[in-house]
């Protein structure tokens, strides 16, 4: 996972520092995957990064804020996903659509990246990097282009990033065989209605429509 708070190092000491630093926000993400927890000690974290036990204070002051940056980390690489799939798309709708769709499929093509967001994500929806800033500006667009219809943009991001942390957290549960193969479908469906949109009318096959047709020119 990319580090977002490391800056381009300049030298082979900032390039060395920027090394390190991301080494121990990488073994803090695999603890959060593995163990759900940051109850570790520091010199843990420093055996999994591979280094030393002092450089870690040379980064963090506390191990609660190496594990803050190990979620903001994971929540701008959910983010940046989320961006590469739906950036040339132009319906607000749409956006939404894929991005729970990608999110179901998240626990399947990024594990790691799956448990950390699950872990840590939620007091993170109205923050000013990973999914929220995306999801509210997504949101008033639609809001502006009369595709959505909400009163408090705030309020749906809510909704919208509960949903999706939810979904998560189901694809990730022994009852996720129980959703049924069109999960990502009801709740990509489900988070369109919580935005506005009427539901979907049922869609009829080619062949009733011929028939339809046919009956019609007969009448």
């Amino acid at each position: 996972m990319p580090d977002r708070a490391a800056a381009q190092p300049a030298n082979r000491f900032e390039r060395r520092r920027a090394r390190t630093r991301h080494a121990l926000i990488a073994a803090a993400q695999r603890i959060l995957a593995e163990q759900c927890t940051s109850e570790v000690s520091i010199q843990q974290i420093a055996e999994r990064a591979d280094v030393g036990f002092g450089s870690f204070y040379h980064h963090f002051q506390t191990k609660a804020e190496l594990f803050e940056a190990a979620v903001v980390d994971a929540l701008e690489e959910y983010g940046k996903l989320i961006d590469s799939i739906t950036g040339d798309l132009d319906d607000p709708a749409e956006v939404f659509a894929v991005s729970v769709r990608l999110t179901f499929r998240l626990a399947d093509t990024h594990p790691e990246l799956t448990r950390v967001l699950r872990y840590g994500g939620l007091p993170y929806i109205h923050a000013d990097f990973g999914l929220g800033p995306r999801a509210l500006r997504d949101i008033e667009r639609g809001n502006a282009s009369g595709r959505f219809h909400v009163d408090s943009p705030l309020v749906a991001l809510s909704a919208v990033g509960g949903s999706l942390l939810g979904l998560l957290q189901l694809k990730s549960s022994a009852k996720s065989e129980q959703s049924g193969p069109g999960a990502d479908e009801e709740m990509a469906e489900l988070v369109l209605r919580m935005l506005g949109l009427p539901p979907r009318r049922p869609t009829r096959s080619p062949g009733a429509h011929c028939r339809s047709r046919r009956r019609r020119a007969t009448s």
